[in-house]
């Protein structure tokens, strides 16, 4: 059994910078990820542009230059790996996070599973969960969503080229589909919002390029729509309760994301019913299980716009703190 005084689980920009203030402070941690490091920020679209600058997406102290302020998916990806270089952080990529137990005293098991199909056993003192929330989209639960055509997660547009597609959603993943689609050649573009007018969380610097799609027809937009069925060839749905059909050949349901609660639940972390949110100390981030800690997005529970990176990275510098506290207090 391999033993750890931590394990994060979850390699992404706030696992990676809880693995930084911890190795600061003199406590191994090891980093479990399922894909390879920052795994989300490499599913964001191929051209994607953050909202944030670069800096506030620095971990570690190092520094994040680009020539534009607002850092593109290709050049996140680039400095991510960089910092595990330079840090030197023991990241364990491509293994999934299978169980984790606790046992009676101050300690826990955690089971994975290797890329090869291996299974792996550590015993460890503290558990960092910084999962995301990026694997888990926000299902409508429609007859038809999961057909092959409906797609939750955008790549890049060339596939699209000559088709028929319907988004379903309007906030910037909707409309930075949009933009691309167009830009690609999509025959027709439609965009159903349940939504009775733009959202305010559109970036600023893209609605008035959306608009003006609209505008010259080149994206039909429809606010107050209800989808209530996805077929092969159709989407049906409502307007303020008039039925309408939409032909189309595929479809982006680009409806958001959510934490993956069992998870939590499994290792016995409470949930607030009504936000979604984990019991836990803002302070020191520790939930109600003494020893699991969590860091990044999941602390937002379903308000994913609460925690970005830009804030989430600073979790980890307050449970190192805390477990140095904890486990090294000064002698007096």
């Amino acid at each position: 059994m391999n033993k750890e005084e931590v394990i994060i689980v979850g390699g992404g920009p706030c696992g990676l910078a809880a693995a930084i203030a911890l190795q600061e402070k003199g406590i191994k941690a090891l980093v479990i990820e399922k894909g390879n490091i920052v795994n989300a920020v490499y599913e964001f679209p191929t051209h994607q542009t953050f909202f944030s600058t670069s800096e506030n997406l620095e971990i570690g102290d190092v520094p994040f230059v680009t020539e534009n302020r607002k850092p593109t998916r290709n050049q996140a990806l680039s400095y991510y790996r960089e910092v595990v270089k330079r840090k030197n952080l023991r990241v364990n990529t491509f293994e999934r996070v299978e169980l984790i137990e606790k046992l009676a005293e101050q300690k826990f098991i955690v089971k994975t599973t290797k890329r090869d199909g291996k299974k792996m056993t550590y015993e460890c003192e503290n558990v960092v969960i910084a999962t995301g929330y990026y694997d888990n989209p926000n299902y409508m639960n429609v007859p038809g969503e999961d057909l092959p055509k409906v797609m939750h997660y955008f790549k890049e547009a060339h596939p699209y080229f000559r088709t028929d597609v319907v988004i379903i959603g309007g906030k910037n993943s909707a409309v930075d589909a949009a933009l691309e689609l167009h830009k690609a050649g999509a025959n027709s573009i439609t965009v159903l919002y349940r939504g009775d007018s733009f959202s305010q969380s559109i970036k600023p610097w893209i609605l008035p390029e959306f608009e003006s799609l609209i505008r010259h027809g080149h994206v039909t937009m429809e606010f107050n729509a209800i989808v209530k069925e996805i077929t092969e060839d159709a989407v049906y749905y409502t307007v303020n309760g008039e039925e309408k059909r939409i032909k189309n050949d595929f479809v982006f349901s680009m409806t958001g994301y959510k934490p993956d609660h069992a998870f939590l639940k499994k290792i016995g972390v409470g949930i607030e019913e009504s936000t979604g949110r984990p019991l836990y100390n803002p302070e020191t981030m520790e939930t109600n299980v003494s020893g699991v800690f969590i860091a990044g997005v999941i602390a937002a529970g379903n308000n994913a716009n609460e925690i970005f990176i830009e804030n989430g990275r600073f979790h980890g510098t307050l449970i190192a703190d805390y477990l140095e506290r904890k486990c090294y207090p000064p002698v007096r």
